[in-house]
């Protein structure tokens, strides 16, 4: 009895990496691309007739992000697995994409046969994760979610503890310098410090970070 095939739609707007996606998956058995978006506003006008059983989202797309349209089509299709595939392994848009409903999270620096054992994890029931992601979940279980930190305010001081400069965390952030002044400022206003030492001291402390 030939197995069905399990079918699988990349949604991803560079046209090299669709290409490198679309031929890896033509070259495993038992998988086949069912089809090949640029944007997740055309994906889901067609994604219930598709009806893949997995899909490769890129997060950073013209138009809606790939988060966004990972909320959509689960509400469109609930059984689907969608991979989120991205150049970004920051904790913030990890649990974006995992709590819009993303099954898996890869970046793209992995290889191709990463990618192929993610797919085929996912078909056995998995949740593949980078090793850099997975050690972002299981941190995320150690922290303190009585924080009076934001999400983004935690992220800026968790870079600070690390020894990142303003204008370091600016860019790696894409916000203006005086944003990440801004964030600061709440903080130490929020643990009630004056100083980065302090403010790292204690947000150490009671696991805020």
């Amino acid at each position: 009895m030939v197995q069905e095939k399990t079918k699988i739609t990349i949604i991803e707007d560079n046209p090299e990496v669709q290409a490198g996606f679309t031929l890896l998956i033509r070259s495993m058995e038992n998988n086949e691309v069912v089809s090949c978006y640029s944007r997740c506003e055309d994906a889901i006008k067609k994604i219930e007739s598709d009806n893949p059983d997995i899909i490769l989202m890129d997060i950073e797309l013209p138009g809606m992000s790939g988060i966004q349209g990972t909320q959509k089509i689960k509400k469109l299709l609930p059984d689907v697995n969608i991979i989120v595939i991205t150049v970004h392994d920051r904790s913030e848009m990890v649990f974006e994409a995992l709590c819009a409903g993303a099954s898996g999270y890869i970046t793209k620096e992995s290889d191709y046969s990463r990618l192929s054992e993610a797919i085929e994890e996912v078909k056995n029931g998995g949740a593949p994760m980078s090793s850099n992601i997975a050690r972002m979940v299981v941190g995320s279980f150690q922290k303190n979610y009585e924080t009076p930190l934001t999400p983004r305010e935690t992220e800026v001081l968790e870079l600070l503890s690390k020894g990142k400069s303003y204008s370091v965390i600016a860019d790696q952030l894409f916000v203006h310098k005086e944003t990440i002044k801004s964030h600061i400022k709440n903080i130490y206003f929020k643990l009630q410090v004056n100083s980065k030492a302090d403010a790292i001291e204690k947000a150490l402390k009671n696991k805020f970070i």
